[in-house]
C-alpha cells in the first residue's frame, strides 16, 4: 500500500504495475484517503474508516474522470468527519439505495398484494397509471412530499377533474404510503399524503332530457370505437355501472331470462342486471369474437377496456353534453323510471343497491311525479258541471 501525496499531477501519470490487476495509492495528508488505479486504465478515489464498532469501511467517493483531486479531497473531509461523529456514511447510502421508487413499490410490492385483498385492484391500477405514476413514478418514495402531492391534485383541478377523482388519488396514495410504513419499507417514516385533506364531494344531480338522450345516440351511432359506444348504449339502456358492463362476458347472458349476470357486484355479490328488448337487441347485432369470451373486448388488446374515459369525452363533446360523466348515465336511467311513476324499490332493484337509502337520491323525483299527478284533480273536480238543484242540496239554508 505505497503512500504518496496526492495530486492532479501524479493521478494523471499514475499507472497500474505490470502483472497486477489494480493498485492503491493512500493519501499522505488524509488518513484513508486513497486512489485505486486498475490495469484496465480506470481510476476511482475511495475513502476508508472505521464504524462505530470498529469495522473498517470503504466508501466510493467517484471517477477522476468527474471529480478533481481537489473536489475528492474535500469530500473524503467529510465523510471521515461523519464517521468520526458516529454516522456510517456507507452505511447510510446502502440505505439510500434500498428506498424503491414508488413505481418500483407499486410494481413489486403494492399490486401483487392489492390482487389478492381488493377487489377494485383494477380500479387502483388505472388511477396509478392515468394519475400518480407519470409524475411521482421515478421520486423515490423518502423524497415524495406533501407538496408534491398537493401539486398534482391542483394540477387536476385546473384541468377539470372532479373532486371524487382527486379524492380518489389522496385516498389512495394515502393507503399506499401507510402500507409501506407498516411494512417497514426503507425510507419511509412518515405519510406524505395524511396531512392533505379530501375536497368535499359536490353532490351533483345531473340527468339527460330527452332532447339530450337523441343526440346523444346519434353521437353513439357515429364513433369510430363502435366497440366502446356499444358499450356506454348499454349503459344508458340498463343502468349499470361501468366495469358490469365492460367485463361482462357472453356466457354471463341469459337469453331466455332476459338478464345478465354480475358474478361480483359492488356489494361483494352476484346480481343479475334486467335487459330489456332495446338491450337484448344490441347484444344480439355485435359480433362475437371466435375464442374470446368478453362482449366487449378492446379492438387493441383483446381485453375490456380499463377505462372509457377517452372514447366517452370524445362522444360526449360531440353530442354537446356538458358537465356529464359516464356514471350519470346510471342516474338518468333511474330518472326515466322514477318520472314515469316507477316504485323508488323497483328501481332499487334494478340498480342493484344493497338497500333503499341509495336510491332515496331519486325520492324528490318520484315526489314531483306525485305532485304533477295531483294537480290533475283541479282540473276534473272544478270542472264538474253543478246543477242548481244539487248546489241547493250541497248548501244547508240555501234559498
Amino acid at each position: 500500500m505505497p503512500k504518496v501525496f496526492l495530486t492532479s499531477a501524479f493521478v494523471h501519470q499514475s499507472v497500474c504495475p505490470a502483472g497486477a490487476r489494480r493498485i492503491d495509492y493512500f493519501d499522505e495528508g488524509l488518513p484513508g484517503f486513497m486512489l485505486e488505479v486498475r490495469s484496465s486504465g480506470g481510476k476511482t478515489f475511495y475513502q476508508r474508516y472505521r464504524d462505530s464498532r470498529g469495522r473498517e469501511r470503504q466508501f466510493k467517493i467517484g471517477s477522476t474522470r468527474a471529480l478533481t483531486v481537489r473536489q475528492a479531497r474535500s469530500k473524503a473531509r467529510r465523510i471521515l468527519a461523519e464517521a468520526v461523529l458516529g454516522n456510517d456514511p456507507q452505511k447510510q447510502r446502502e440505505l439510500l439505495r434500498k428506498i424503491p421508487t414508488l413505481a418500483q413499490f407499486v410494481r413489486d410490492s403494492y399490486l401483487p398484494f392489492a390482487k389478492n385483498a381488493k377487489r377494485s385492484w383494477r380500479t387502483d391500477e388505472t388511477v396509478l397509471r392515468l394519475h400518480i405514476l407519470p409524475k411521482l413514478g421515478r421520486v423515490a418514495l423518502d423524497e415524495i412530499s406533501s407538496q408534491s402531492i398537493g401539486m398534482i391534485l391542483r394540477r387536476m383541478q385546473d384541468n377539470g377533474y372532479t373532486s371524487g377523482t382527486t379524492n380518489r388519488v389522496l385516498v389512495l396514495l394515502r393507503y399506499i404510503f401507510n402500507l409501506a410504513k407498516k411494512w417497514g419499507v426503507a425510507g419511509v417514516q412518515n405519510n406524505p399524503a395524511a396531512e392533505l385533506k379530501t375536497a368535499p364531494d359536490v353532490y351533483r344531480e345531473r340527468f339527460l332530457t330527452a332532447e339530450e338522450t337523441h343526440r346523444l345516440l346519434k353521437a353513439l351511432d357515429v364513433d369510430e370505437n363502435q366497440t366502446a359506444a356499444q358499450s356506454i348504449k348499454l349503459l344508458l339502456l340498463t343502468g349499470a355501472r361501468r366495469n358490469e358492463i365492460t367485463h361482462a362476458k357472453w356466457e354471463y347472458v341469459n337469453w331466455q331470462k332476459k338478464t345478465l349476470l354480475v358474478p361480483c357486484s359492488k356489494s361483494g355479490r352476484p346480481r343479475l342486471i334486467q335487459l330489456n328488448s332495446a338491450a337484448l337487441d344490441l347484444l344480439r347485432s355485435l359480433h362475437q369474437e371466435p375464442g374470446n369470451a368478453f362482449i366487449f373486448p378492446s379492438p387493441v388488446t383483446g381485453r375490456p377496456s380499463s377505462s372509457l374515459h377517452f372514447p366517452w369525452t370524445r362522444i360526449r363533446k360531440r353530442a354537446g353534453l356538458t358537465a356529464f360523466r359516464l356514471h350519470d348515465l346510471r342516474h338518468s336511467f333511474a330518472s326515466f323510471l322514477v318520472n314515469k311513476g316507477v316504485s323508488i324499490y323497483v328501481v332499487q332493484g334494478l340498480l342493484g343497491h344493497a338497500n333503499v337509502r341509495a336510491t332515496q337520491r331519486y325520492a324528490h323525483l318520484a315526489n314531483e311525479t306525485l305532485s304533477d299527478a295531483v294537480e290533475l284533480i283541479p282540473t276534473i273536480v272544478l270542472s264538474m258541471p253543478v246543477s242548481a238543484t244539487s248546489l241547493d242540496q250541497m248548501i244547508p239554508g240555501a234559498v
